[in-house]
C-alpha cells in the first residue's frame, strides 16, 4: 500500500526541505561485490544468476527503512511491500517493464521472475505494480562496465541498482554495482548500508 505522510514525521525531513526542489538531487554509489558464492549456487541449481541477484538486492533494500519512502510531485510517499523492476526484451525487438513483487521464499520469488518475464517478453506489454515501492534494475551484461549513472528525470525517481558483465578471476566472481538514489529518499549513509548489506546477502546466500 502507498500513503502520503508528512516529511516532519519522518526521519526525512531535513533531507526533504534540503533536496526536494533540487533540480539534480540523485546521487550514486558504485562497489564491486565478490559474486564467486551466488554465480556457484546459480551454476549448482540450474538457476538464472540475475534472477537470484534481484532476490539478494530485494532481500538488503528490505532491511533499510529509507528503501520504503519515496519523494514524488513535491511529496513524500510511504510503502509497505517492495517490488523490484527488470527489463526485459521483448518479441517486437524492443524492450519492456516487469514489475515482479519480492518475495522471502526464494522459490516463490524464482516462480514469479520465470512467469512474469516470459509473459512480459511475449505480449511486449509492461507490467507496474503501482502500489509497491519499486527498485529499478538495469542488466547491461553484454560487456564489462565499471560504474553506471542513469538518466535523471522527475518521472521515475526510484532507486537504480545497475550492473553489467561480471568478472571470473582465477579464485573468484567479481561484479561492479551501481546504486542510484534521490537524495530526499536517503544520504551516503544509508546507500551504504544497503551495498553493505547486499554484499552480506550475496555471500550468505
Amino acid at each position: 500500500m502507498k500513503k502520503e505522510v508528512n516529511p516532519k514525521d519522518t526521519s526525512r525531513a531535513s533531507a526533504f526541505d534540503l533536496w526536494m526542489t533540487s533540480p539534480m538531487p540523485m546521487v550514486t554509489l558504485t562497489k564491486t561485490f565478490d559474486v564467486t558464492h551466488l554465480k556457484k549456487v546459480a551454476d549448482k541449481k540450474g538457476l538464472k544468476f540475475n534472477m537470484l541477484l534481484c532476490w539478494c538486492i530485494c532481500k538488503a533494500a528490505h532491511k533499510v527503512d529509507e528503501f520504503f519512502l519515496l519523494p514524488e510531485n513535491g511529496k513524500l510517499y510511504q510503502y509497505d511491500q517492495l517490488a523490484i523492476n527488470v527489463i526485459v526484451n521483448n518479441k517486437m525487438g524492443g524492450i519492456s517493464s516487469c514489475d515482479i513483487a519480492f518475495s522471502e521464499n526464494v522459490e516463490q520469488f524464482n516462480q514469479d521472475y520465470l512467469h512474469l518475464t516470459k509473459k512480459t517478453a511475449e505480449t511486449s506489454e509492461s507490467r507496474f505494480l503501482p502500489e509497491h515501492m519499486i527498485i529499478g534494475t538495469s542488466a547491461l551484461v553484454q560487456t564489462e562496465i565499471d560504474s553506471i549513472i542513469n538518466q535523471y528525470t522527475d518521472k521515475f525517481v526510484n532507486p537504480m541498482v545497475m550492473w553489467g558483465k561480471y568478472r571470473k578471476h582465477w579464485f573468484k566472481t567479481t561484479l561492479p554495482i551501481s546504486l542510484q538514489y534521490h537524495h530526499v529518499q536517503m544520504d551516503g549513509g544509508q546507500g551504504s548500508k544497503f551495498l553493505e548489506l547486499l554484499q552480506q546477502e550475496i555471500r550468505s546466500f
